[in-house]
């Protein structure tokens, strides 16, 4: 018994001279791809530029889901029940790894037990750099800088004892070079896990890593008229991409994204600033202008934002190069202008 066409595809049916496509070769020409997209592997992956990195990899076979989305941070992001199913069912699993995404650790061991579960901190290649603490850099704080400001009070650092951070800062995706390795990391992964898609995981990924390679020199070029001169950061995340491109960091400074400091932990910042001869100080997305206005008012030095971990980008393959694109250029815009 034949089945019948559906409207649209009777219409095109019809439009198509008999002779130019066999029959029984349309049905195939039009469920090939829901096909092949049903039959990809699910992909979970924990962060947006991970996200990017994969998604990137594998475009024309499927989308990989994503769990951190919107602003929401790794740091302090809470599982929803949708992102339990997700690690259930997944085939792969990519995330950073424990110093990053803590929340996905004990997860990953109960629901996520019949998955390839990457940790791509272990990529082979990767440039790990130390957590920077003492000096002219305050303690790395994780979205609870309330506790700085207690340290302040005392003259005790409660951060520092609080906080296992682990051997290396794990924003290693600020470095492309870091990208790359962790890209092919991901490519290798994917081929194995879904070996029928190899030829398109591979040519997906030269391709990334082709555009990775020009996008390196795209940012050391944009960089280099002020990579000379010092800025000031509320989160300390971003010493890949100085190490990489040779900026001159003066130090850090650790505030609530919330709060507005006491106006003795304001002078304190303000001397340190003036200290350090910042010309920019950077914050994030999250924090508030007026937050921001109080730390630098008094001071020589201007203000920009940066976002290392994606909160205003859009997910998929091109965030990851909007991302890196974005930090350079505020990077540019605020030191050209002081």
């Amino acid at each position: 018994m034949k089945r019948a066409l559906g409207p649209a595809l009777k219409t095109l049916a019809l439009r198509i001279p008999a002779l130019a496509i066999p029959a029984l070769a349309i049905p195939a020409l039009f469920f090939a791809g829901s096909m092949r997209a049903a039959d990809a592997p699910l992909v979970v992956t924990s962060i947006k530029p991970v996200h990017s990195l994969v998604s990137a990899i594998m475009q024309g076979v499927g989308e990989p889901q994503l769990i951190v989305d919107g602003a929401a941070s790794p740091h302090t992001y809470n599982l929803k029940p949708s992102n339990a199913r997700a690690l259930q069912d997944a085939k792969v699993i990519f995330w950073v790894g424990p110093g990053l995404e803590a929340f996905l650790e004990k997860p990953l061991q109960a629901l996520g037990s019949d998955a390839s579960v990457v940790e791509l901190d272990n990529a082979p290649g990767l440039t790990k750099l130390p957590f920077r603490e003492g000096g002219a850099f305050e303690p790395h704080d994780d979205g609870d800088a309330a506790e700085h400001e207690a340290a302040s009070a005392d003259g005790h650092d409660h951060a520092a004892d609080d906080h296992d951070h682990g051997a290396f800062d794990t924003h290693l995706w600020l470095d492309p070079m870091n990208a790359k390795a962790m890209a092919t990391m991901i490519t290798t992964t994917l081929v194995a896990a879904d070996p029928a898609n190899a030829l398109t995981y591979q040519a997906n990924a030269k391709a990334l890593d082709d555009k990775l390679t020009a996008l390196d020199k795209e940012l050391a070029a944009t960089v280099a008229p002020v990579k000379a001169k010092p800025f000031i950061v509320f989160h300390d995340a971003y010493q890949y991409f100085e190490h990489r491109y040779g900026i001159r960091v003066a130090g850090s400074i650790t505030v609530s994204p919330e709060t507005i400091p006491g106006a003795e932990r304001v002078s304190e910042i303000h001397r340190k600033v003036g200290e350090l001869g910042a010309t920019c100080v950077f914050a994030e997305p999250q924090f508030e202008p007026r937050l921001i206005d109080v730390v630098i008012e008094g001071t020589r030095a201007k203000s920009g934002v940066l976002d290392p971990e994606a909160a205003t980008l859009k997910a998929g393959p091109d965030l990851y190069f909007t991302l890196m694109r974005g930090i350079a250029d505020s990077m540019k815009a605020c030191l050209s202008s002081a």
